[in-house]
């Protein structure tokens, strides 16, 4: 995914959480969302010198898969029989092939700037995602489509800031929580529709602060809050 593309992925999630298209660019968005996140780093690839993504920095060479796998069809990895005569001789033979591999991306299309991807369209520097679709700046997601910023959630769409939650849509900022669509700031909740700033609550709508309000009354206060948070983007 290029950064074209990204940004209209971003529109499309904005206009699913906030109907309104997004006016930050890409680092902006990092900055504001995924500030907390674990994702994958730049590092350079130790066969080509090219840039690659690696979800782990630990080591002191990398490369990529695709040229791990073009250099196993052109020469392969294995190693004619030598004797070893010490331990050093064996860490410097071992030095010679270990590579960190980066960009691991199995049965997917169109990802970028990731690693650990599998089943996966449509990602951008994201990592350990698998089955997703249009996913940007996110970690240990599955079964998901257009989120931004979630970590360890599943079956999720068209969600922003969700944490170790499930089944959630057109939501932002949910942690901890099952079935919430349409809501802002929740957490350790269930099956919430259009609440805003709740917890421990199940079975609700139309909830602000864990207090019942009817339909109107809440829309005209959910309005104020997206303009409220929008003003914290703009003012960033």
């Amino acid at each position: 995914m290029n950064d074209k593309q990204c940004k209209m992925v971003l529109d499309e999630i904005f206009m699913g959480v906030f109907n309104q298209k997004c006016q930050m660019n890409i680092e902006q968005v990092l900055s504001e969302f995924a500030f907390d996140i674990k994702l994958p780093n730049r590092v350079i690839d130790a066969v080509d010198g090219k840039e690659t993504w690696a979800s782990s920095i630990n080591s002191n060479q990398y490369i990529s898969q695709n040229n791990m796998q073009k250099y196993d069809e052109y020469k392969g990895w294995m190693r004619p029989k030598k004797e070893i005569k010490s331990l050093d001789e064996i860490l410097n033979l071992w030095n010679k092939i270990n590579y960190t591999t980066t960009e691991r991306i199995y049965d997917s299309v169109n990802c970028s700037k990731s690693d650990t991807i599998y089943n996966c369209e449509n990602v951008y520097r994201s990592q350990d995602c698998r089955k997703s679709k249009n996913v940007i700046f996110s970690d240990g997601c599955g079964d998901s489509e257009y989120i931004l910023a979630c970590q360890r959630s599943g079956n999720c769409s068209y969600c922003i800031r969700v944490d170790d939650s499930g089944s959630c849509s057109n939501s932002y900022s949910v942690i901890c929580s099952s079935k919430i669509s349409n809501s802002f700031f929740i957490q350790d909740a269930n099956s919430l529709h259009e609440c805003m700033f709740c917890s421990h609550i199940a079975n609700r709508r139309y909830c602000i602060a864990n207090m019942q309000f009817d339909r109107s009354e809440y829309l005209a206060i959910k309005g104020d809050v997206i303009k409220w948070i929008v003003s914290q983007f703009a003012r960033d």
